[in-house]
């Protein structure tokens, strides 16, 4: 998996059938340099037949180098670079060629996941809900948990495990809740040359301006009902409402954004969730975990506290959702992306 954070590929392996967790194995990351960072960020908006620059290339060397160093695979989910999603539009572009990994690496390559569900009226994401379907399994929930995705987008999926299928009408609901790291991590880059706000040191010195977190309370977009999904730079204008702060100031405001962007989310819900597992950067990001304690009506807990990997979730989701590929299983619903019955993504390459 490499995210709108644009930080590096995480590789992660599991064993299943596609329904069941039965095993976690080994987990791998493969950060991208400063260039080629660059590289990605150059192509980001970019559709099929744009020139994408050097990009391609970035992505498909990084891929191949950090799954090289695994052994045994049956199947492996690639996900490709999200470069533009407009679901409702010219549709979700994830740069990468699944038929030439598969011929690098000798194995067989599920791809392409999200056309298929854009394609048939779906918002093409998220994709990971039914592998949180099968998590809250795995973790034994007896109660509707929430797992809160705060990559370079934010997503929550809501899921009750008392239900046999993630398909199953009520088993699942999720949507985007807003941006989470992307802006934050684009002002830090401007403003300081960092790549991130690490262990959120700059937004501790800083204060929200409650001004400016209003006016990104009023986009459109909260107000819309869920199945939603949003593209990485679709809050572009938060950079704006952040422009005259100081970097302190402004990288508390962005941090303050994202977790009220969760808050909005949450109303969406069918019930309260017995806890919100958070999974992804935001987890380390100790500012942001306690604005949503706080903001929240239930417990925040980073996902390790329940035994689960928060860096290589996402990873292990779409190996996961490769063996859902391969077995002919849908791999999203009308309650994870709006699509208007449950379907099965992805292309398969064999070598």
């Amino acid at each position: 998996m490499s995210g709108t954070s644009l930080d590096g590929v995480d590789a992660a392996m599991i064993r299943t059938n596609g329904i069941e967790i039965f095993e976690f194995g080994a987990s791998a990351y493969r950060p991208y340099s400063a260039t080629e960072r660059a590289g990605l960020r150059a192509a980001l908006g970019r559709w099929p037949g744009d020139d994408l620059g050097a990009a391609p290339d970035i992505c498909f060397e990084a891929h191949r180098d950090v799954l090289s160093g695994f052994e045994g695979a049956e199947i492996i989910g690639f996900h490709g670079q999200t470069l533009a999603h407009d679901p409702s539009g010219r549709g979700t572009h994830q740069m990468g060629d699944g038929a030439a990994l598969a011929q690098a690496l000798g194995c067989t390559v599920v791809w392409d996941f999200r056309s298929a569900d854009v394609a048939l009226g779906g918002q093409g994401a998220p994709l990971a809900p039914f592998y949180h379907f099968a998590c809250a399994k795995w973790i034994g929930a007896t109660e509707p948990v929430a797992f809160l995705n705060l990559g370079g987008v934010g997503n929550l999926t809501w899921v009750d495990p008392s239900k046999a299928r993630p398909q199953d009408d009520g088993a699942v609901l999720a949507f985007d809740t807003g941006p989470a790291n992307a802006p934050l991590n684009d002002l830090v880059a401007e403003r300081l040359g960092l790549d991130c706000d690490c262990d959120g040191a700059l937004a501790r010195k800083g204060r929200v301006e409650e001004g400016a977190l209003e006016l990104f309370l009023d986009e459109a977009y909260f107000r819309k009902m869920p199945p939603k999904s949003l593209d990485r730079d679709d809050f572009s204008l938060m950079m704006d409402l952040v422009r005259e702060l100081s970097n302190a100031d402004a990288a508390a405001t962005m941090t303050a954004m994202a977790a009220t962007a969760v808050m909005q989310g949450m109303e969406h819900c069918p019930s309260l969730p017995s806890r919100v597992l958070v999974t992804g950067g935001g987890r380390k990001n100790p500012v942001m975990m306690q604005m949503l304690s706080v903001g929240l009506d239930c417990p925040v807990q980073p996902i390790e506290e329940v035994g689960l990997d928060g860096d290589m979730l996402e990873a292990q989701a779409f190996a996961f959702l490769a063996v859902r590929v391969a077995r002919g299983l849908p791999t999203s619903a009308p309650g994870t992306t709006g699509v208007a019955a449950p379907v099965g993504g992805g292309q398969i390459s064999r070598p």
